[in-house]
């Protein structure tokens, strides 16, 4: 009668842990489905045709690696055991692949915002002459060595294959995945970056925002705000193009921001293959194209074409020049289009 007990044990046990399994199958290949469509859809509502750029190619990267992932995880979903080029594939494998991407997507934030930050610094500007043929390959090339060094750490960096040995042998019915530091710390300067200088100019910030006009100007909305330009103050000027800045900045992505402060300020842990999304990298891109237009304001070029980096945010009307005889729009003497 005891070895009976024992024996419904032993199988109740494993019907539970084998449930678990499909679970966590399951909602990984969820997880994933939902994140592949949140990537396309945000790739596909583009306001306008943008300028070729690093960020560009490696949000596209990110959206493929992901739709490459939700095929495996699927393909292995579905056939649940079988053989692939004499390795036997279980689901097992699902949370194994899940935990490399996991990985590499945690090792590759720094060395890619580090080259989107270098690129728009060197090309808002136009001092970066190359042609357009030869700037897709090199960005072509800069997003492939990206993720061949990310991925080449997972697994062959001594720490970081200790921790993957380490997660696998947690339990079978158990998936952990880790978060990653650099994303945590990218978010937390750019808190603390937003945070300073909405503090620093938050008078003129709402100022703007009160007195700031929606007026239509061949067929496109505009908005105007009155200001006083100091032409001879360069560092007044930059100081306003900084709230302008902001403001556009915030316009566009304000519920992104208020999210990202509560995810830092609670702490909340995101997995690394679900933090590594399109949508953030858009906002990222917005920010470091703001942080470069700042940094440069004396060397970009008042044009149209030098502002068409950023899908999302209009910084246009911002920087569009207009002289006092194109501004019949503008009916109140000394309100014209907000230009530093």
């Amino acid at each position: 009668m005891a070895a009976r007990l024992c024996e419904n044990c032993s199988g109740q046990y494993h019907s539970t842990h084998t449930s678990q399994r499909l679970e966590i199958s399951y909602m990984l290949v969820l997880i994933m489905l939902g994140k592949v469509f949140l990537d396309f859809f945000m790739l596909q509502i583009k306001a306008k045709p943008v300028k070729v750029s690093f960020m560009g190619y490696f949000c596209i990267s990110v959206a493929l690696l992901d739709f490459t992932l939700l095929l495996s995880l699927s393909f292995i979903f579905c056939f649940e055991d079988f053989a692939l080029w004499g390795v036997r594939v279980t689901e097992y494998h699902i949370c194994l692949l899940t935990q490399i991407c996991s990985l590499t997507y945690g090792r590759v934030p720094f060395p890619a915002y580090l080259l989107a930050a270098l690129d728009y610094y060197s090309t808002v500007s136009h001092t970066s002459q190359l042609p357009t043929r030869a700037r897709k390959l090199l960005y072509g090339f800069a997003v492939v060595v990206v993720w061949i060094a990310g991925f080449f750490c997972t697994l062959h960096v001594p720490a970081v294959s200790e921790e993957l040995e380490m997660q696998n042998s947690v339990s079978p019915s158990q998936c952990p995945v880790s978060g990653s530091w650099q994303s945590s710390s990218v978010s937390w300067a750019m808190v603390l970056l937003l945070g300073t200088a909405l503090l620093a100019r938050w008078k003129e910030v709402t100022s703007m925002l009160l007195s700031a006009r929606l007026l239509s100007l061949s067929s496109q909305p505009v908005l105007m705000f009155p200001y006083t330009h100091n032409s001879n103050n360069s560092t007044c000027c930059k100081w306003q193009l900084l709230s302008r800045l902001l403001l556009c900045f915030l316009g566009t992505w304000a519920p992104f921001v208020a999210l990202q402060v509560v995810v830092v300020l609670l702490g909340v842990q995101i997995p690394a293959y679900v933090e590594m999304n399109v949508p953030w990298l858009c906002y990222i891109n917005s920010f470091l194209l703001a942080a470069a237009y700042w940094c440069r304001c004396h060397d970009v070029e008042l044009t149209e074409e030098g502002w068409s980096t950023d899908p999302f945010v209009s910084w246009e009307f911002c920087f569009m020049p207009f002289n006092n005889e194109s501004t019949k729009a503008a009916d109140k003497p000394g309100t014209v289009i907000v230009i530093c």
